[in-house]
């Protein structure tokens, strides 16, 4: 069973000081209430990859079970031509312009996942690692959306959203982020 809602809370859950707008989750036990994992987004991230994610998802018998490994996230986006972080090339990868990031690393508070593990860690202890991707348009400056996906999300469903933010593929946007009007390839309009 997997379900998505629009949560946007009056105690706003926020992700890079953005409220979360989008939680998607999945079980696999309709008799629990607990998610096996959840993804959030806040509300600027790309629409064609939050839809993309829910068709990737959609199309799994088993939401729950992963069909592969990280390398399937990390390699979806740089078929597209990303890099993949000097410092952690396992785990992290930028657009060419260095405006957006996707990393492998421990997931904010708050994050629900299905693996109890993750609601024992210690304050000292590092926590449950899952992606995180965000754009930021220039270093320190506000983000502009960010994604998080609990440690249990499949990494092929992730590879799903990776593939569709990371794709050249022109998209029709009727207006632009100020922030990054100017770093935007813009087609003529038909």
């Amino acid at each position: 069973m997997r379900w998505a809602q629009w949560v946007l809370a009056d105690e706003p859950f926020l992700l890079g000081d953005l409220p979360v707008a989008w939680q998607i989750s999945a079980r696999t036990d309709t008799g629990c209430a607990l998610a096996e994992w959840s993804a959030y987004f806040t509300p600027d991230v790309p629409g064609e990859a939050v839809a993309d994610f829910l068709v990737a998802l959609d199309a799994l018998d088993q939401p729950a079970i992963t069909l592969g490994g990280p390398e399937l996230v990390l390699d979806a986006v740089t078929e597209h031509g990303w890099l993949r972080d000097i410092d952690h090339p396992r785990a992290g990868a930028t657009d060419p312009m260095f405006t957006t990031c996707l990393g492998l690393g421990e997931v904010p508070p708050l994050i629900q996942d299905g693996d109890p593990r993750a609601l024992t860690v210690a304050e000292d202890e590092a926590g449950a690692t899952g992606w995180q991707a965000w754009a930021e348009p220039a270093l320190g400056a506000p983000y502009l959306w960010a994604a998080s996906f609990s440690a249990s999300v499949p990494h092929d469903l992730v590879a799903a959203f990776a593939a569709s933010l990371s794709s050249t593929a022109p998209v029709l946007r009727h207006v632009l982020p100020e922030s990054t009007k100017d770093r935007l390839l813009r087609a003529p309009a038909d």
